[in-house]
């Protein structure tokens, strides 16, 4: 709250607490970074794990767990409020420990949960606080904040399971972030269910009518199923952030062992593993507050498509300077996608379901880790990892083609 006791909607007006959780958000991205350069090789070199399906099941696990998890803490963030929702689940000892597979499986079930609880969070917080007036521009700095440490700890493990080996190294900046995390969020994070309430008391429709269905009493139910499947904007979210994650999940999983295939290094790989994650985490930056300027939906359209042109890129790549110059371009393209997406959901719920809305969103974006790891995986294993890659490049721009057609402008003031 802006002076401790009288809610105020504002970026301004919250300043402090809206960078406390831009620092806890960090830290959450921190935990998710650690697996992305070392996990794909410990399974291959340390379990053995030979199939790609099986190899990925670490994903499926954290994509199952996290999407369930973030419709519950939506839920429960409406009934219950914002920040006993807010925990973080120590993981890395599981890794360094893990006697077999099957634990790694488990601790990625336990990542999914503490992911799914914080970040979603920290996401409905920012909401909450900065009202509705620079909603894309909050969302671009969350998720910055979040995948720009995604992107430094993948570069940060892979140079110390190069010096050190897979395990434990790499995993000690994970027990760092968990324990800084947990003391933020702890003593500093302050709760924010009565900016909602504020900006619910004042909530206008659009001047088109088009929300005027959506009022601020809608069922769990009712919200689900317009979030998923009967509200355009919302349903064409829903579907465009499964699709996103499908092909983070491929590049997450499949990415070090492509580039590993071709003899690249751990540190190379770690460097083009962190590529990616950086030029979205940077991008956002920039793409969150444009939104808030000249619209959600062309933005995501876009982005769809130029992803798609990045997963093609590395696709036919071969070489490191290729596959970076790829990872960029599909950076570039979730950069666009990824807040905007968040900033429709905002536009469109209701103050009074709008948590509920956000945890149905991330449920179908989250699910698409697992429908992508399933989905690479036995596309590897029938036909190479270059056609897995192939597949979701299609996929991909088939899903800008669905927002372009069914999605309209969220953002009345663009």
């Amino acid at each position: 709250m802006s002076d401790g006791t009288v809610p105020a909607l504002g970026l301004r007006q919250n300043l402090p607490q809206f960078v406390l959780l831009v620092a806890v958000n960090a830290l959450v991205g921190g935990m998710l970074g650690q697996e992305r350069t070392v996990l794909p090789l410990l399974a291959e070199q340390t379990f053995q794990v030979q199939a790609y399906t099986a190899a990925l099941t670490y994903i499926v696990a954290f994509g199952i767990s996290k999407a369930t998890t973030n419709y519950l803490a939506g839920t429960w963030s409406d009934r219950f409020g914002r920040k006993p929702v807010l925990v973080a689940v120590p993981i890395p000892l599981m890794l360094i420990w893990a006697p077999t597979w099957a634990w790694v499986v488990a601790a990625n079930v336990l990542l999914g949960i503490s992911q799914g609880l914080t970040w979603s969070t920290t996401v409905i917080m920012k909401i909450d606080l900065v009202g509705p007036s620079r909603r894309g521009l909050a969302m671009g700095l969350n998720e910055a904040a979040g995948y720009g440490a995604v992107a430094a700890t993948a570069v940060a493990t892979g140079y110390l399971a190069q010096a050190y080996g897979l395990r434990p190294a790499p995993f000690l900046l994970g027990l760092c972030f968990a324990a800084l995390g947990l003391g933020l969020s702890t003593l500093g994070v302050r709760e924010t269910r009565g900016h909602a309430l504020l900006e619910a008391s004042s909530h206008r429709g659009r001047a088109d009518g088009r929300h005027d269905h959506l009022h601020g009493g809608l069922s769990d139910r009712d919200v689900f199923v317009q979030t998923s499947f009967r509200e355009p904007a919302l349903s064409s979210a829903s579907q465009a952030g499964l699709v996103n994650n499908l092909n983070d999940g491929l590049a997450w999983g499949i990415f070090p062992l492509l580039f590993a295939s071709a003899g690249l290094s751990v540190g190379r790989i770690g460097v083009l593993a962190a590529t990616y994650p950086a030029v979205w985490g940077l991008g956002q930056l920039f793409t969150g507050a444009l939104s808030d300027r000249w619209g959600r939906k062309w933005l995501i359209a876009g982005g769809m498509m130029v992803q798609s042109v990045g997963l093609a890129g590395v696709a036919m790549g071969d070489s490191l300077a290729v596959w970076a110059v790829s990872g960029a371009v599909l950076g570039a393209g979730t950069a666009m996608v990824y807040p905007t997406l968040l900033a429709v959901v905002g536009d469109v719920a209701h103050p009074g379901w709008r948590a509920r809305s956000v945890g149905v969103y991330r449920l179908w974006r989250d699910g698409g880790f697992a429908v992508g790891a399933l989905l690479a995986g036995v596309v590897a294993d029938m036909f190479g990892l270059r056609a897995a890659v192939w597949v979701v490049a299609a996929l991909t721009a088939l899903s800008g083609v669905v927002v372009a057609v069914r999605m309209y402008e969220t953002n009345p003031r663009s």
